[in-house]
This record gives structure tokens, sequence and C-alpha cells, in this order.
């Protein structure tokens, strides 16, 4: 009995070793198996995925950098200005904030160059407007295909505009026989400016004032359709902001809106947007200047003085301009700008309400409140009462306008 005691004993021990060394066996083959076998498809697996995953990321990335590439304008080296332009060998213009230049991209595509000098932008500052107004795209905005920003080298890359800015056209009518418009074209450019700068005060993300409305800034393309354009002194704002902060008025003496000079008209808004075009509207209306100094008769200095008390005194039925019938769309758009130009920036219209008045018929307009200060005096008499004015200050400032006007040619 003693002896299968032992035996089972040793059996028992044998099988365990057995087990033990199977088990190790079992283990060293599934390291192996592992090492050589499962950790490299683990890694190439591993690797692939990295690899996969890479790959999405540079696609999107690249789309992202696509899209901005179509939706920013074209960014230019200076040598590439430089080749565009031939040198600056064609020069359109001078203006406040530089030289413009005609050149021609490789596409064959005609351009407007402006160089900018004494820029008060930074880097970032610039860069950061480009992108914001390069993304607009309407109608009647002049198109800002690209720039340059180079250290010290700044430059505004424009679509051109073959038929130059309106103000030559407008001040080159000496009656109305040699109006270079018709009235249905110069109310439709007139529509176009106002639909222009609607979209800059409600159609953006942001909402971008002008600043600088006037006739030197509003081209025209080779069909006559207007475009705005210099956006220079313009400002981004959010839509709900209600109040505009500025250090110093801004705009062109003739056209810049009173609350900008004196908070006592009101806050700076859009609507100080609305009285530039009220007086670019007068101005193409009468076919000159709102202030013009060679007018004979002195009572037809101040235009949108003289054309109210006509408008008033004779409802409507007047004669201007070597003793030509009023149109009726002359009557209108005068009427227009003088709602756009009242002192006190409350009582103007927005821009929307604007394009409505235009677009309706003149019998349903009503006729607006005296925009400016002056007394009852007949106009032939009232010239001397209104110096001390905010109308006097106005003809006095547009004069000097008028002469820097003169001085220089088309931006």
């Amino acid at each position: 009995m003693h002896d299968i005691f032992f035996s089972n004993h040793y059996f028992r021990y044998a099988v365990v070793v057995v087990v033990v060394i199977e088990f190790v066996q079992l283990l060293l083959a599934f390291w192996i198996l592992g090492r050589f076998v499962f950790a490299p498809i683990s890694l190439l697996i591993l690797m692939a995925y990295k690899l996969w995953s890479s790959h999405v990321s540079i696609d999107i990335i690249e789309k992202f950098l696509q899209d901005q590439q179509m939706l920013s304008p074209t960014r230019y080296s200076y040598t590439d200005i430089i080749a565009i332009t031939g040198h600056f060998r064609e020069k359109l213009g001078q203006g406040g904030f530089g030289s413009v230049f005609r050149g021609t991209l490789l596409s064959g595509q005609h351009v407007a160059i402006k160089m900018l000098g004494n820029s008060q932008f930074n880097g970032e500052d610039f860069i950061n407007e480009v992108s914001t107004i390069g993304r607009i795209h309407h109608v009647n905005i002049v198109r800002l295909a690209g720039f340059c920003s180079e250290g010290s080298k700044r430059a505004l890359v424009y679509e051109y505009m073959p038929n130059g800015s309106l103000d030559k056209y407008i001040f080159s009518a000496k009656g109305t026989s040699s109006r270079p418009f018709s009235w249905d074209k110069l109310n439709e450019i007139a529509l176009g400016v106002a639909r222009g700068i609607d979209y800059l005060h409600r159609g953006c993300d942001m909402q971008i004032l002008h600043f600088d409305i006037k006739p030197h800034n509003i081209l025209l393309d080779r069909h006559f359709n207007p475009k705005v354009s210099d956006f220079g002194l313009a400002r981004l704002f959010p839509k709900d902001y209600s109040l505009v902060s500025l250090s110093a008025a801004r705009g062109t003496i003739g056209y810049i809106a009173p609350e900008l000079v004196s908070r006592n008209f009101g806050i700076v808004s859009d609507k100080s947007d609305v009285f530039s075009f009220g007086m670019l509207l007068l101005e193409m209306a009468g076919g000159r200047r709102n202030v013009d100094r060679s007018i004979e008769n002195t009572s037809q200095v101040y235009y949108p003085s003289w054309i109210y008390d006509q408008l008033t005194q004779n409802d409507g039925i007047i004669e201007i301009n070597n003793n030509i019938e009023i149109h009726e769309v002359e009557s209108k758009l005068c009427k227009v700008g003088l709602w756009c130009i009242q002192m006190k920036s409350s009582n103007r219209p927005s821009m929307d309400k604007v394009i409505e008045m235009l677009e309706g018929d003149t019998d349903n307009l009503q006729m607006p409140p005296r925009p400016f200060f002056s007394s009852s005096q007949p106009i032939s008499a009232r010239q001397s009462s209104i110096q001390s004015s905010i109308q006097s200050t106005s003809i006095e400032l547009s004069i000097i306008s008028e002469q820097n006007d003169y001085s220089s040619s088309d931006k």
C-alpha cells in the first residue's frame, strides 16, 4: 500500500509538472507569435490609421485654405504690383489716401491699383479690413480683387471702372439739354447707389459705415451702373451697436453730416451716410455743386436752400437751369435729398426707406421740413442772415472742398 501511495503521489506531481511545462510553452508560443506576428500587424494597423487620419486632417485644412482663398481677395507681393502696373506707367488719379494706377492681371483683366501713402492702419488692422471688405459682393459696390501689404508698401487692387467717377458727368452739365444722362438713368444711378449703401448698413455680418459718400467715390462701369468705392474712412460695427465712437470728424467738407462736427445734432450712426447721400442726390438733380459762387444770381449760390424754396413756393412747377421746367424725376430726387439732409439725424430716413422713396411716385412723396437754419426772408435777402448758421458753415467749407476737388483729379 505504501508503494501504491508514493506511486500516485509522484504521478500527480508529474502531471502538474507536465501541465506547467505545457502552459509555459503555450505562453512562449503566444509571446513569440505576438512578438513577431501580432505586434507588426498591430503596428501596421496603427500606422495606417494615423496615416488615414493625417490625410483627412490635411484635406480639411486644404479645403479651408481653398475656401478662404475663394472668399478673400488675393494677396500680391510688391513685385507683383510693379509688374501689374507696368512700373506704375499709367496714373489714373490722385486722392487723399494715395495714387491710383491702371494695371493688367495675367488673365488680361484690367484693375485699378491704389497705392496707399501715409496709411493710418497698422498691419493687422489693414489685413482685417481687407479681409472683411474683400468678402463683400454686391452689384453696386466696387469689388476688391486683391491687396499688397509688404513692409511699408500697401496697395488695394480694385476692379477697373472704365467710365470713371460720377462727378465728371454731373458737374459737366450746363443745362438740361447737355445732361449726359436721361432723368430715368439718373434715377437708376441714384437707386443703385442707395442699394449699395443699404447693403453696407444691413446686408453684411457687420454694419459698415462709409463716412465718405460723394460723387468722387461713385464709380461707373461700362454700362454706367454705379458702384460705391473708397472705403478708406469706413468703419465696422456690430449691427446692434447703437453708439459709434469716433475720435475726430470723418468725411469730406460739403458732404459731412452735422453730428460728425457736433453731437448736438444727434448721434453718429448710419444716418451720417444718409446725410452725405442726400447732398449727393441734390448735386445729381441740380447738375451742379451744391455751393457754386460762380452763379450770377446770388440767391442760387446754395442750391439746397434755393430748390427747397422753389418747391414749396411754386408747388413743384419751377424753372431751373436755362429756364427749363423741372422734370418729375428731378423733383423726386430733390425731395428725397432734402429728407436725407435734415439737420438732426433722427429726422432722416434710413437707407431702406430712401430706396422706397426713390422707387415710388413723386405724387406720393411729401415735402420734408426745412432742413437748415434760415429766416423767413426772401431768398435774395437771406444770404447775410445765415452766415452764422450751419448752412453758412457748410457753404464756406464746401467752397474749400470744391477748390480741392478742382486741384486734384479723380480718385
